[in-house]
């Protein structure tokens, strides 16, 4: 599951960042959004792009197109 499809609400762990590109792949990682990083859906504006999102305490807005190249799992629901 992309973090693009989420959401608002959604919770859980980033997976993997399927992006080839070094400058790319460097700035998910300076803003938190590694493997293993729980996160949470803040907002997603009305076309889906930036979503808004709280991983490692820090709340960081990613366009589409980085959201699309975030793998995640979601929490199971109680």
């Amino acid at each position: 599951m992309l973090l693009k499809d989420l959401p608002v609400g959604s919770t859980g762990k980033i997976l993997n960042i399927h992006n080839s590109h070094p400058e790319y792949r460097r700035r998910l990682v300076m803003l938190g959004a590694t493997p293993g990083a729980r996160f949470e859906v803040l907002r997603v504006a009305p076309l889906g792009d930036p979503v808004e999102i709280r991983v490692r305490s820090t709340c960081i807005a990613l366009r589409l197109d980085e959201a699309s190249v975030l793998e995640v799992e979601t929490d199971r629901c109680a």
